[in-house]
């Protein structure tokens, strides 16, 4: 196809959904231009990159599509025509090789998102895409055009296909600020209520615990919600607590405190060790040591682990100090934490929320939308950190190129 008689597509957001689907669509032959109202590419995918790039995970598709949960289903196709293994000889075709941590995840070898960044823009220019930076959305004129406001005034751009890119809500200084919800609900789209992903969650804590360790991590701990545990790191922050462990289990945290306006987390300090191990290694002679060294030395408690029993018996009216052995025992494994809120949508990871799946056909076209389809964080599905979001992310932009590829076709035809 020339470039003189090529279908034009337009794909709007330059995230990972974004360049994806432009990919695709330029090696099948349209002509394409990606919009985002940033001055940049991929500001968010930066920022994801900053302390070591995820992309995706190592385990069994199997084990790895239960990730998605409830949204499952809909993604599965998407994700296991563009698998994990795909993802990454895709990353090492870009220069950047990958390699396996020791929790499975899947990094490139340049730890960073800057450099795949680089070589994958450069990649799209060759392919002949083009770039409209400072072109913010805003919808459809009266025939149809894709209306943009720019520095400059608005635009308006025609398009034979269009490929929807635009990220969920959370991290809205980086781009992804939801607004698009407002003008795809006029359209008639059902929506799914845009909510915090991976965030973390606010406790009341005692101002000298919240002096004290802020911004520590508890490490090697369990934590439970309802029948969910969840083993890993958590970090206590001045408003409450957050890290990858709460981010697995964001989902049921936020569902009890939306739904019954706080939850109790429970934190195993040492889940290794059950209540009789423990209560043996208590019921020793404590001598003229402090109850904290004491605990330190024959439970190999942490001070913050100790800070949150004592934040605990605070809480139930007993000091620390009146408890009995077996009582500590069982403590240290089954700290209840109270929960009072969700963190602020603008600081979560991501966003669970958007675009129903029944408003999708199985190209992700916009059943009411003929020619338009959507791609990654749009769409109403979550995933916990490690990997599921970047891959998901990827693996419907390339679906969504794929579909807008195959109407440009139908339409030629």
């Amino acid at each position: 196809m020339s470039s003189s008689s090529a279908k034009q597509a337009v794909v709007i957001g330059a995230g990972p959904a974004g360049l994806m689907a432009a990919e695709v669509l330029a090696q099948g032959g349209a002509d394409v231009t990606v919009y985002d109202a940033m001055p940049s590419a991929g500001r968010k995918f930066l920022m994801a990159g900053r302390g070591g790039l995820n992309l995706t995970h190592s385990e069994p598709l199997p084990d790895f599509l239960a990730r998605y949960r409830e949204a499952m289903p809909h993604l599965k196709a998407a994700v296991e025509a563009f698998p994990p293994n795909a993802l990454r000889t895709w990353t090492e075709a870009l220069g950047q090789p990958t390699f396996v941590g020791s929790s499975g995840r899947v990094f490139p070898k340049a730890f960073k998102a800057s450099p795949l960044l680089r070589a994958w823009l450069r990649r799209l220019d060759a392919a002949g895409v083009r770039f409209a930076f400072r072109h913010r959305w805003l919808g459809w004129d009266e025939s149809g055009g894709l209306l943009f406001a720019t520095p400059d005034g608005p635009h308006v751009a025609s398009a034979d296909a269009t490929v929807l890119a635009l990220g969920g809500a959370s991290w809205p200084r980086l781009g992804s600020d939801g607004a698009w919800t407002v003008t795809l609900a006029a359209k008639g789209i059902a929506i799914a209520a845009m909510r915090p992903a991976n965030s973390g969650f606010t406790v009341a804590w005692s101002n000298v615990f919240r002096d004290r360790f802020e911004g520590q991590p508890l490490k090697g701990v369990a934590l439970t919600i309802g029948s969910h545990t969840v083993r890993g790191e958590a970090i206590i922050t001045r408003a409450g607590i957050e890290g990858g462990a709460i981010y697995a289990l964001s989902a049921e945290l936020r569902a009890a405190v939306l739904g019954v306006g706080q939850a109790t987390l429970t934190v195993a300090l040492r889940p290794d060790l059950d209540v009789a191990a423990l209560t043996a290694r208590l019921s020793g002679t404590r001598g003229k040591q402090s109850l904290a060294n004491f605990l330190r030395k024959a439970a190999q408690l942490s001070p913050i682990g100790i800070g949150l029993m004592q934040e605990a018996a605070i809480a139930s009216g007993r000091p620390l100090a009146s408890f009995s052995p077996a009582e500590l025992a069982q403590l240290i494994n089954a700290i209840p934490v109270r929960l009072t809120g969700v963190a602020r949508i603008a600081r979560a990871i991501s966003s669970a929320g958007g675009i129903s799946f029944a408003e999708l056909d199985e190209h992700f076209m916009l059943r009411k939308l003929p020619g338009v389809f959507a791609a990654g964080e749009m769409l109403d599905w979550e995933a916990p950190t490690g990997g599921y979001l970047l891959q998901a992310s990827f693996a419907t932009g390339v679906t969504a190129g794929k579909g807008a590829l195959r109407w440009l076709a139908l339409q030629d035809g």
